[in-house]
């Protein structure tokens, strides 16, 4: 059954001008950020926490969103990370018995402005043709004038570093302790699944702040590093940048993914892009050079690595593409250990196609260091 949380309305403004009322969900406020949309159906709550929306108002395509309630362990992260969400249906009522409360509790308490009622499939479809741009989503006022005053002031994605926002404020450790295989981690906004795929193979990880300096990293004296997913524009991050060059000096294993995989590119002098709508879903193909094979993979970025740019770069290798729009999906550097993907091969949610790049990064750190 739909909400019965509909009779408050809310109002969605878009920066071209496009208008859509619906009614109320989750908090009532107002909130702004880049629109954007997932077309997954199910995996709401793992998309809901992941690092990389933050500062995203999330459209989701599925028809119906909360259907099965909220579970503790169905999480990437601490809470909540998009700015806002709409929906066409935004479901009260669930029947997955090891629910512990429906979506609507569960926003409520992460503090966050919804609206359903909307025509998700026809706002994805302007989306997709017009392009991100930002948006605004109330719910306690209607008043467009007073919406397009407040969107007007919202910043652009393109330029903004949000890494730093979402990074972890303290150092934290997983897995076995006593592991022969130590891989240090930057968060920029990682995503626990990422984490635990890697101790599921024998790693023993340590979680770094996002600037962190390389001297503390090689104090934990580390057999291997990870560049995690995150959100926002990679160019300003220099930071990273400059930490990701020292790495690669040291010729140790680096496995980056998403944001991590661009801060790589920059790292060998390729820059990264805005998309025009960027990648979110669980069903986006990708072909692995390589092996020939292709795979059905998890994405969330709205940022890419120069093509062009990767093709003439001698030390840089493609190892992935994307099959629908040909976007750089992989590189590997050809004089040392380190490779990355722009999408997600933990895969929650998603097919779990992927999951070998883990395996192969777990040998290479084991191979290198025996």
């Amino acid at each position: 059954m739909p909400s019965t949380n509909t009779k408050q309305p809310a109002v969605l403004l878009l920066e071209d001008g496009t208008l859509h009322y619906g009614k109320a969900y989750g908090k009532t406020g107002t909130t702004s950020g880049e629109i954007c949309f997932n077309t997954g159906m199910t995996g709401y709550q793992e998309v809901f926490t992941d690092p990389s929306y933050f500062g995203q108002v999330l459209i989701m395509n599925s028809v119906h969103i909360g259907n099965y309630g909220v579970k503790d362990s169905d999480v990437e992260s601490g809470s909540v990370k998009i700015r806002g969400l709409i929906g066409r249906n935004l479901e009260d009522q669930f029947s997955r018995k090891q629910a512990k409360g429906s979506l609507d509790e569960y926003l409520k308490a992460n503090q966050i402005v919804c609206i359903e009622g909307v025509d998700t499939r026809s706002l994805v479809e302007h989306v997709r043709r017009k392009g991100a741009m930002n948006c605004i989503v109330s719910s306690e006022t209607v008043d467009i004038p007073r919406l397009k005053a407040m969107l007007a002031e919202v910043p652009s994605m393109a330029g903004l570093e949000l890494a730093s926002a979402v990074t972890t404020s303290q150092v934290y450790e997983l897995g076995d302790p006593s592991s022969d295989i130590r891989v240090a981690v930057l968060d920029f906004g990682v995503k626990q699944h990422i984490l635990q795929c890697m101790v599921d193979r024998g790693a023993h990880v340590r979680v770094f702040p996002a600037k962190t300096d390389m001297h503390t990293l090689r104090a934990f004296r580390p057999d291997g590093y990870f560049l995690s997913n995150g959100p926002g524009d990679p160019q300003p991050m220099e930071y990273a940048v400059a930490t990701v060059r020292e790495i690669l000096q040291e010729r140790k294993p680096l496995f980056g993914i998403c944001l991590g995989h661009q801060l790589l590119a920059l790292a060998n002098d390729i820059p990264t892009f805005k998309m025009h709508h960027g990648h979110r879903g669980l069903n986006h193909p990708v072909k692995n050079i390589i092996t020939g094979k292709c795979e059905i993979t998890t994405q969330n970025h709205g940022f890419g690595v120069d093509p062009e740019a990767v093709s003439r770069a001698a030390q840089v290798e493609i190892t992935h593409v994307n099959l629908n729009d040909r976007s750089i999906e992989g590189i590997r550097l050809k004089d040392r250990p380190a490779f990355s993907v722009q999408y997600h091969p933990e895969s929650t949610p998603g097919p779990h196609d992927s999951r070998y790049l883990f395996d192969d990064f777990i040998g290479m750190v084991r191979s290198h260091k025996y």
